[in-house]
């Protein structure tokens, strides 16, 4: 029995040679495997039902055929060069081109930043990340905009925008545009800062939908929205839990704080409109939900029980605002609210964490100060956004010019569904 139990010892190593502890750490792959296909249930069908539901009965497929080709063609986009500009050692900028096609990639390797789990599974889960971004993007300019546009300007961002701040603010480990201790767990600047502008920039340079302001643009079919933003909030447990990439207390904290703050803003949300409107909306509290969810998410990894309340309530009251009221003071067509939701959001919870996940504050993991930490936060968001604003604006003109953004008037009438894929989702 103690010879069964030594050569145990000698068979079971702490540690590879290459720094690796995989084979001790299977708990962290199995949780991190699971995370990716939460991931990507976020994007199809998540994220499809939820624009789906959100535009006209004559323009769903057209949501669904974005969300599907994006997921594709971004997939493929991350291996060609999106991982190796995003995730390998390069400029003070943006990444290498030592990894264009993962090359020497095998079921052994691991970065040296997270030896615990294989380094083919970091690709994969952060493969969601860059598909999904561009994904939040296209709810703005829906029922409007070309679909070769669409994928040609994703690309382009992907590699212009999503990368170089992938690279600073998690390869970096904070080390973003000359700034230092940058804090995002989860993608409130990565993901939504960037996502939530160029959206603003894209819907403004495409124009309104024809009708726009005194047409109501009402959604045909509540129920896939509803739906949609229920596996939202479900993958957003892969997406924020995960981004911690072990199975321990710190995932299960940020799970915790994930669901509270989209129940915190679910309610808030819910409550403004009783209060100003007389009955609470379906639409209303699932849009509250995505707007918790959003805001959390760069907070997820520094805040307690208590921050969450406090970060989604807070998400629900300026995201409200903003849907509400700045869109329409402004003129700008924002169709589904990304900015109003998704950029708003990733502001709030990007400012936010530098208050709330300080260890002075109940609940608060994070150990720094939190007047430098906030100034750095807010000088973080500044330089996301004029970076993908000004791409955006740069990358959009260039295609306006060459191939015209914007479908034609026809074809915007009789739907994109029909137009652009030559299908419609409900034949009598």
């Amino acid at each position: 029995m103690l010879l069964a139990g030594v050569l145990f010892l000698f068979a079971t190593p702490a540690g590879a040679a290459d720094g690796s502890t995989i084979a001790v750490n299977s708990g962290d792959t199995a949780w991190l495997l699971v995370s990716t296909a939460l991931v990507l249930f976020m994007m199809i069908p998540g994220l499809a039902l939820f624009y789906a539901g959100l535009v006209g009965a004559r323009n769903v497929l057209s949501l669904f055929m974005q969300c599907f080709a994006l997921t594709c063609v971004m997939s493929v986009l991350w291996l060609v060069c999106g991982y190796s500009l995003s995730f390998s050692d390069g400029n003070a900028f943006i990444g290498g081109l030592g990894e264009v096609f993962m090359s020497g990639l095998t079921i052994e390797s691991v970065r040296a930043d997270c030896p615990q789990i294989p380094k083919v599974l970091h690709f994969v889960y952060q493969m969601m990340f860059f598909m999904i971004t561009p994904g939040l993007f296209i709810g703005a300019f829906a029922e409007r905009m070309k679909f070769s546009v669409i994928l040609i300007f994703s690309v382009l961002w992907g590699v212009l925008v999503y990368a170089p701040c992938c690279y600073g603010v998690w390869h970096r480990a904070g080390e973003f545009m000359g700034l230092s201790g940058v804090k995002d767990l989860a993608g409130g600047i990565v993901v939504h800062v960037t996502a939530g502008v160029a959206a603003l920039v894209a819907c403004v340079m495409v124009g309104p939908r024809r009708g726009f302001p005194s047409t109501a643009f009402l959604p045909h079919n509540l129920v896939l929205t509803l739906v949609g933003a229920a596996m939202l909030w479900v993958g957003w447990f892969g997406f924020n839990g995960g981004s911690q990439l072990a199975a321990n207390g710190a995932a299960a904290m940020t799970i915790t704080v994930t669901h509270l703050s989209a129940c915190a803003a679910s309610v808030v949300w819910m409550m403004i409109e009783w209060v100003k409107n007389g009955k609470p909306s379906v639409l209303g509290i699932a849009t509250g939900s995505i707007a918790g969810l959003a805001a959390i998410t760069p907070a997820s990894g520094l805040v307690g029980p208590m921050g969450a309340l406090i970060i989604g309530s807070v998400s629900a009251v300026l995201c409200w605002y903003a849907c509400a009221k700045l869109k329409r003071r402004f003129h700008y067509d924002d169709a589904l609210d990304v900015f109003g939701v998704h950029g708003i959001g990733g502001i709030v919870g990007t400012l936010l964490l530098a208050v709330l996940g300080t260890k002075s504050f109940a609940g608060g993991l994070g150990d720094f100060e939190m007047a430098s930490q906030l100034k750095t936060q807010a000088l973080a968001i500044l330089y996301t956004s004029l970076l993908s604003g000004g791409v955006s604006f740069v990358v959009l003109w260039g295609l306006d010019k060459t191939i015209g953004l914007r479908v034609s008037e026809g074809s915007e009438s009789e739907g994109l569904d029909l137009a652009e894929h030559g299908e419609s989702a409900y034949n009598s």
